[in-house]
Parts: C-alpha cells; structure tokens; sequence
C-alpha cells in the first residue's frame, strides 16, 4: 500500500481547508477544526488522508473478487 500524497492545508479564522492535489477536499470549522490541527502534527499526509476519507483500506482487491460482486 502506498502512502498518501498530494495533500495539503490551510488554517484561517478557525477555519481549515483541506486540499488534495490542488483541489479543495474538505473544510473544517469550529471544533473539528481545532481537532483536526491537534493531530495532524504526527504524520500530516496520513491524517488529512483520514479526515477527507481519500485513503485506500487494503481490500479493494479482496472486495472486487468476492463472490457477490460479481455479475
């Protein structure tokens, strides 16, 4: 699995917008905001990945083959 890229962030007024290769992914307001800047100090990348929802599990592959999605 690769890592996550292409993400960066804005924080303005309590505000925070999310960007994904240029393009906004998400804004954050009020308290999530304040969340959001508390954690992303750890790995930047991996959290903004997790809070737009833009990161690959790892099963896409398993889920594709299984049985009752094929038709």
């Amino acid at each position: 699995m690769n890592a996550p890229s292409g993400f960066s962030y804005t924080s303005r007024d309590g505000t925070v917008v999310i960007r994904h290769h240029g393009r906004v992914a998400t804004t954050l307001r009020g308290p999530r905001a304040a969340e959001f800047l508390d954690e992303v100090g750890s790995d930047p990348q991996l959290v903004m990945a997790r809070w737009t929802g833009n990161y690959r599990r790892g099963n896409e592959r398993t889920a594709r083959n299984h049985p009752r999605n094929q038709r």
